[in-house]
């Protein structure tokens, strides 16, 4: 008996060895090694300070700062997930038109892009669509005191490509967008950009 146990135990033992240690630590140093940025999180940085990540999304609401999609978790790593709410309730009805509406009027009457109203499946989208981003162009510029082409001009050099040219659709990071616009012109007194989320923590 303890022969037909030997090689189960032998090859179950080297098995997790190969697949449970090595094989996750080669690949964790190849990472490291060749994508150093995307293995540590996409991290963002300000003055030397982790700002937040180019793969988490963050909450903006001030005015003189562009706006991610709404998130059903809150913006919550540890809540991340949809309402699951589906195209009949009446509910999720009710404050997509509400949010339309008052986006719309709050534009003059513009058109709202559908990503501004709705939520993503994790609820942690960074992106918006390039759309979303010019929309909001004219109420960030009057926030800002800055000109509007010079806004739409910003937004436009912040639109990232599909993924190798085919895959995805077009799109701008909300936090790099809204650094750069703390670049631009700072939101704060004295010169101090001021900004919501992970960019205010980090002051």
């Amino acid at each position: 008996m303890i022969d037909q146990l030997r090689p189960a135990i032998v090859l179950s033992v080297l098995m997790t060895v190969l697949l449970g240690l090595c094989y996750p630590l080669a690949l964790t140093g190849l990472a490291q090694t060749l994508f150093p940025a995307e293995a540590a999180g996409s991290l963002i940085e300000r003055n030397g300070q982790v700002v937040g990540s180019r793969l988490v999304a963050q909450t903006f609401s001030a005015p003189g700062y562009f706006h991610p999609r709404p998130s059903a978790g809150d913006v919550d790593a540890g809540a991340s997930g949809g309402s699951n709410l589906g195209p009949t309730s009446a509910a999720l009805l009710k404050r997509v038109s509400s949010e339309a509406e008052r986006l719309s009027r709050e534009a003059g009457g513009a058109r709202v892009p559908v990503d501004l109203v709705t939520t993503s499946g994790s609820g942690l989208d960074p992106h918006i669509s390039p759309e979303a981003a010019f929309f909001q162009a004219p109420r960030v510029a009057k926030a800002r005191d800055l000109p509007l082409q010079q806004m739409r001009d910003l937004v436009a050099r912040h639109i990232e490509g599909r993924s190798l040219g085919l895959f995805g659709e077009a799109r701008v990071n909300v936090l790099a967008l809204n650094l750069a616009l703390d670049e631009l012109r700072p939101a704060g007194n004295n010169g101090v950009p001021v900004a919501e989320g992970a960019i205010s923590r980090a002051q």
